[in-house]
């Protein structure tokens, strides 16, 4: 038969129970205090984050704004540079006729002189209009009795300038028919000739002449026969 329970073995029953509650209450602190900590961690963690953020967030908000005051900066020198070499050429255009008439229209008496061509005048910019607001301007004309040869003078002479100036020699005699009767020759001048340009313009029968130095010069071979509108 099972034996019986006595107020010993109760008491001892109830002493264990009660140790093991005690054991359970303080595994379940523990556990408390260890999730606490662990909260505790992770919200500083998470407030240490946030003042990141927001300190990473306030660094780029400065650096977006340093790089727009810089583009504002290069934005305003470009617009002053823009106006200084808009100045600079407003100064050239105003000092391009003493180039044509300066260093150009004094070496066309001797240029064309030794390719046998007299010269008697050199007119410099000269310009004429025809009804229909058509409109004609030659940098330079160099005349001598029978012959004038229409000089365009560029910066930096381009194939399409020898197109136009080659037009513009069809259709000269229409707007300067006081020469109708001479024989018409061309000519292009340029600070800056390309090569392929010089030989572009001689193909199409026009001298080409170019600077070197403080002087200008024809680069046509002797024999080049120029040709006649």
């Amino acid at each position: 038969m099972p034996q019986a329970l006595t107020i010993d073995d109760i008491w001892k029953l109830f002493e264990e129970t009660n140790r093991l509650f005690k054991e359970s209450d303080t595994r379940a602190e523990a556990r408390r205090i260890e999730s606490e900590a662990r909260f505790q961690r992770d919200l500083e963690e998470t407030k240490r984050s946030l003042r990141e953020s927001r300190a990473e967030i306030e660094r780029m908000h400065q650096e977006t704004e340093r790089m727009h005051q810089e583009t504002e900066r290069q934005f305003r020198e470009t617009d002053k540079k823009i106006k200084e070499t808009s100045t600079q050429i407003g100064r050239l255009g105003g000092r391009w006729g003493e180039f044509v008439e300066g260093l150009v229209a004094p070496a066309c008496e001797t240029m064309f002189m030794e390719r046998g061509i007299p010269v008697h005048k050199v007119h410099p910019r000269t310009k004429a209009t025809l009804p229909g607001n058509r409109r004609m301007e030659i940098d330079l004309l160099v005349i001598n009795d029978i012959a004038i040869v229409a000089v365009e003078v560029k910066s930096n002479l381009k194939s399409e300038d020898v197109e136009r100036h080659v037009e513009r020699l069809g259709a000269f005699k229409e707007f300067y028919p006081e020469y109708a009767h001479k024989r018409l020759m061309g000519a292009v001048a340029g600070i800056v000739v390309e090569q392929g340009v010089a030989d572009y313009a001689m193909k199409r029968g026009l001298f080409v002449i170019v600077q070197s130095g403080n002087n200008v010069h024809l680069i046509n071979e002797p024999a080049f026969v120029p040709r006649i509108w």
